[in-house]
């Protein structure tokens, strides 16, 4: 079945682009998540660590 699908994708024009293209979208994405880890500010990180322990934000069932 391998064989089949390796064979059948060896004949599509262009296919080799693909993997490229995902490859550097994981790596942008990844890169811009970084970014912004590093870049965020602490008060905003602390306020927003704060929500699961906060006892307003509750709702009863």
């Amino acid at each position: 079945m391998l064989k089949f699908i390796k064979g059948h994708m060896e004949t599509i024009e262009g296919i080799e682009i693909y993997p490229i293209i995902s490859l550097l979208i994981f790596f942008l994405f990844f890169v811009v998540l970084f970014w912004w880890v590093f870049t965020a500010k602490k008060d905003y990180v602390n306020e927003v660590s704060q929500i699961p322990l906060d006892s307003k934000n509750d709702t009863e069932l």
